[in-house]
């Protein structure tokens, strides 16, 4: 499939899929030297420290959706320190080493919880959820406040390129300057390196 995509040359090949074919399409893409102008999208998998380490270098140049990466501008109040507390258990709990995909949101979504309650003085659910409907608060993930539509007033979905992965080692990815945040504007963390193979080879 990859050979038939690189045979028509497109400038923009966007991949939506789950861990066992993101990983299959970025080594197939290597294996073929499929070089468009941009490659990434939708891919699962990404985000998680097992198959960081599987691709290393490999990934440089892919635009990708994530939630949280380790770059300046998403360094909240209070995340270095979950991170650290995280990170100490999550081998022995055998789940991802590095927690920067669900994690953060999962425990902002108790601390969201959590400040509703203290400021209600209640547990009746009717309540609660009106305050949450209507309440600014604050968070691992940094502020957090819902539209009239129940969804997050403003979207917090990120778009991050892979940028200048040297090796497959974990450390690295603790660290910014590897999945650079393009978007949303107000996290951006750095620019876009276009064309993808131009990034490929940095």
């Amino acid at each position: 499939m990859v050979r038939a995509i690189k045979a028509l040359d497109p400038d923009i090949v966007a991949v939506y899929s789950y861990p066992p074919d993101t990983a299959g399409m970025v080594l197939a893409a290597h294996e073929v030297g499929l070089r468009p102008k941009m490659f990434g999208g939708g891919m699962v998998g990404l985000q998680f420290a097992s198959l960081l380490t599987k691709l290393g270098p490999k990934l440089n140049g892919i635009v990708n959706y994530d939630f949280w990466v380790p770059e300046p501008t998403l360094r909240f109040p209070g995340i270095e320190d979950f991170l650290q507390r995280y990170q100490a258990k999550a081998s022995s709990a055998g789940v991802d080493p590095l927690g920067h995909y669900l994690p953060p949101w999962a425990y902002a979504y108790l601390q969201v919880l959590g400040q509703a309650i203290e400021a209600t003085k209640s547990l009746d659910q009717q309540i609660v959820a009106d305050y949450i409907r209507k309440a600014e608060f604050d968070t691992i993930v940094g502020k957090v406040r819902f539209g009239s539509n129940g969804e997050w007033l403003q979207s917090r979905v990120l778009q991050v390129q892979f940028q200048g992965i040297e090796t497959t080692d974990i450390e690295q990815f603790k660290q910014p300057g590897k999945r650079v945040v393009l978007y949303p504007e107000k996290f951006k963390s750095g620019t876009l390196i276009y064309p993808y193979s131009k990034a490929k080879i940095q």
